[in-house]
């Protein structure tokens, strides 16, 4: 068995063929050791969270050797780098993505609109005033206040970003408002 700085010693290319003709585990250690640095950063990069990258790499490392077997690498670096990233990739799809919103903030937004509403006795101005709106303001509106759905919900119905659903009700409410507080003087 060869020693650890025997093993810092080797090229890629010797650890891997070594690796082949006597299937030791050094070997691989050695190299994902040398690429551990670049490897957290690929982590890192991806995944956004220092713990999961670190959990990432357990992971791979205890996979590394079963993995090892499905394939015939001739360059390690750029073969350990793509199985990271996608590896990365596949965790990210796993978690759910959810989108938190703090509702508490924008509620004291609403309320003057929400008055508005109630005081329009003429429902033809209101619904003119609607149709006035440019038409992703009178989507988000219409699914925030008829509907009732959150942030989120619009999110996933229209395919719009959170910042722009956010921006099109803030907007939409501003424009609604001079609209029905100039036809109900």
């Amino acid at each position: 068995m060869l020693r650890n700085n025997t093993l810092s010693n080797l090229s890629d290319e010797d650890l891997l063929s070594m690796h082949k003709e006597s299937d030791k585990n050094d070997c691989i250690e050695e190299l994902f050791i040398r690429y551990l640095p670049l490897l957290y950063g690929v982590c890192l990069k991806y995944l956004k969270d220092a713990d999961k990258a670190c959990e990432t790499l357990s992971q791979l490392y205890e996979e590394l050797f079963e993995t090892l077997a499905n394939y015939d690498i001739d360059e390690f670096r750029p073969w350990i780098y793509g199985v990271v990233k996608n590896h990365c990739f596949q965790t990210l799809r796993k978690e759910e993505h959810s989108i938190a919103v703090d509702f508490n903030e924008d509620i004291e937004e609403f309320t003057d609109i929400l008055d508005l509403f109630e005081k329009d006795k003429n429902a033809s101005s209101l619904t003119e005033c609607i149709n006035k709106l440019p038409e992703r303001q009178r989507t988000s509106l219409n699914y925030f206040f008829t509907n009732e759905l959150s942030y989120a919900e619009i999110v996933n119905k229209t395919g719009y970003t959170l910042k722009n659903v956010k921006t099109y009700i803030r907007s939409g409410k501003q424009n609604l408002k001079l609209c029905l507080e100039n036809n109900n003087p």
